[in-house]
């Protein structure tokens, strides 16, 4: 992979985080990390990985996820947060545990590595939480492509609008395009956002027409039109 450091849709970047591969995440961090950072990390990742899982009352990886953004830069912090929270093959407990204890920051890291480290629905109630602030980088994070394999349609659906109305860009909603796909109850709770806004006077948000678009079922392609008007 190349990017420009910190690029829209690189690892580095936002929500880019959750889906790429750890093997991608690492070399492509080590490579624009200094010399003293990357080998805090290295440091920081061999501690996690000598100390698996999560360990009562606090464990020496989770004190390093605290220092991130002071050793890796603000830039490069949830990247590597991420990658020692993978280290530590932490589990939806000692996830649980760092979102609950931890700042906006280590909260928002922790979503982006839910889908490297759950593979089914345990986490669910860590984005659940997200989804009820307003915390514009929280909520991005929490409609990743853990919340795409796993929340609920009634949820999803809610999230979607929660983006809208906080003006989280529709773009950091993984997986949209499918699962907004012939979904006629987003499609109603879209119109009726886009009606209540209209009438108190408020403008729509753009990405609401995109969404909306999204709705529409896919129309079954049609065969070959034979002459004179009759399908061959």
């Amino acid at each position: 992979m190349t990017h420009p450091p910190g690029a829209a849709g690189t690892p580095a970047a936002g929500t880019a985080i959750a889906h790429t591969p750890v093997d991608e995440l690492h070399p492509f961090l080590s490579a624009r990390l200094s010399s003293d950072a990357r080998a805090w990390l290295d440091q920081a990742l061999d501690e996690a990985a000598a100390r698996p899982g999560g360990h009562a009352p606090i464990s020496a990886w989770e004190l390093r996820l605290a220092e991130a953004g002071r050793r890796c830069g603000h830039g490069h912090a949830d990247a590597a947060r991420v990658l020692i929270l993978h280290a530590a093959g932490a589990d939806p407990d000692a996830l649980a545990r760092v979102y609950h204890q931890g700042t906006a920051d280590e909260r928002r890291a922790v979503l982006h590595a839910l889908p490297h480290l759950v593979p089914g629905p345990e986490a669910l109630p860590l984005v659940e939480d997200a989804l009820r602030t307003n915390d514009t980088r929280l909520l991005a994070a929490a409609v990743g492509p853990y919340a795409a394999r796993h929340l609920a349609p009634h949820s999803w659906r809610h999230a979607v609008l929660k983006c809208l109305f906080t003006g989280v860009p529709v773009d950091s909603v993984a997986d949209v395009a499918r699962r907004a796909r012939g979904d006629a109850e987003l499609a109603r709770m879209l119109g009726d956002y886009e009606a209540e806004r209209t009438a108190a006077g408020r403008p729509v948000p753009e990405d609401l027409h995109r969404v909306l678009a999204l709705t529409e079922p896919e129309t079954a392609p049609h065969g070959p039109v034979a002459p004179h008007g009759k399908e061959s």
